[in-house]
């Protein structure tokens, strides 16, 4: 691994309205030592080609296609198995970064010497107006994660020299969650800016828009990537995870009043 360099990862799936908009928002990166990794899974759009005039553009940003669409976690996993950073990074090909984003993160690391960092971010809609903002917690442990996913992937940075190169479970959804879970077990626990970083793009339709579609795939991540017996995923899930979540809701609806 390159001491130094940042490795981002991202998915890309019929992203050729906004893909660019990611790309250019790491290319402006006031930190330059880093790699943009895209893996497309598939897409019947155009998203390629728009990713291409950025590769012959500039040798940072390199593209990975699957044969078969799989998923994000999978997709992910692939640009993951390129990597050659110490740091790993993430962002979603709807999302994006202020200029700033790596540079303040890492700065923060090396002096506190953080193995894993996130921040806050605002969200916006599909028109990319900012429509609120998701304030950090300061530090989250592993037992936290456990019940309340608080960390915004888009902001996610680790140090793989510290807790090793971590790949993500076969999930088609809350694959990101179990990753954060992973991490954190690793870590013990990571630590958040208040500085919001990035931007969130909630889309119609999406599937982390849809959220009570997404309780089947949280109990998954219990069984499947914890062990936990069906009957202690289901008594987690009622009595702890959903609790946080919405206390967590509460919270962020006060903020943004």
């Amino acid at each position: 691994m390159e001491d130094g360099l940042v490795s981002i990862i991202t998915s890309s799936y019929n992203s050729e309205q906004y893909i660019a908009r990611l790309i250019e928002s790491v290319i402006a990166q006031t930190y330059t030592n880093w790699e943009l990794l895209i893996t497309d899974d598939c897409s019947t759009d155009n998203s390629r080609d728009v990713i291409m005039e950025y590769v012959n553009k500039d040798k940072r940003i390199k593209l990975f296609i699957q044969d078969k669409n799989v998923g994000a976690g999978i997709t992910r996993n692939e640009s993951i198995k390129h990597a050659k950073g110490r740091y790993i990074a993430f962002c979603d090909d709807d999302d994006w970064w202020l200029p700033e984003k790596l540079q303040v993160q890492l700065d923060y690391m090396a002096k506190n010497n953080i193995s894993v960092c996130y921040s806050s971010y605002y969200t916006c809609d599909e028109e990319a107006n900012v429509t609120g903002i998701v304030v950090a917690f300061k530090r989250i442990s592993y037992r936290h994660m456990l019940l309340d996913d608080s960390i915004g992937f888009l902001t996610c940075i680790y140090d793989t020299k510290t807790i090793g190169k971590v790949y993500m479970p076969s999930l088609r959804r809350r694959q990101d969650w179990a990753y954060k879970i992973e991490l954190l077990k690793r870590a013990k626990e990571a630590h958040g800016l208040l500085q919001p970083l990035a931007f969130y793009s909630i889309r119609k339709g999406s599937l982390s828009h849809n959220k009570f579609s997404l309780v089947k795939f949280n109990l998954r991540v219990y069984k499947e990537v914890l062990g936990y017996s069906a009957v202690r995923a289901w008594l987690v899930f009622l009595f702890a995870f959903f609790p946080c979540y919405v206390l967590k809701k509460l919270r962020l609806r006060i903020i943004n009043m």
